[in-house]
């Protein structure tokens, strides 16, 4: 069975950081990427940043000059840490063990966490 546990988040002031790992355990087969997605209410999913086991990455326009994702291919583990947080970066943070990335063209079967809240406020 397939796991995918995030942790970190939590409250965040203004201008803050934030760094979330995310362990997937239970893989039918050896991890292609991982990747970490947020949503807010009455908002899609929306990919934050998303890294190949080969290290190629891909983030939001959002977060890219703030942002920085890692991966650990042999603890199925990624990383994300971000920086200058501010109240838009509120949100549910998923991580997405083989995550689709249209920009790749890579379609994949989108193992999914349950979601950590961070909230940016003082």
């Amino acid at each position: 069975q397939v796991q995918v546990e995030e942790s970190g988040g939590g409250l965040v002031q203004p201008g803050g950081s934030l760094s979330l790992s995310c362990t997937a355990s239970g893989m039918p087969r050896s991890i292609n990427a991982m990747g970490w997605f947020r949503q807010t209410a009455g908002k899609e999913r929306e990919l934050v940043a998303a890294i190949t086991s080969g290290d190629t990455a891909v983030y939001a326009d959002s977060v890219k000059d703030r942002a920085t994702i890692s991966i650990d291919n042999a603890q199925s583990t990624v990383y994300l840490h971000m920086s200058n947080l501010g109240p838009e970066d509120t949100a549910v943070y998923y991580c997405n063990a083989d995550p689709t990335i249209p920009a790749w063209g890579y379609f994949g079967v989108d193992f999914w966490g349950k979601g950590t809240l961070v909230t940016v406020s003082s």
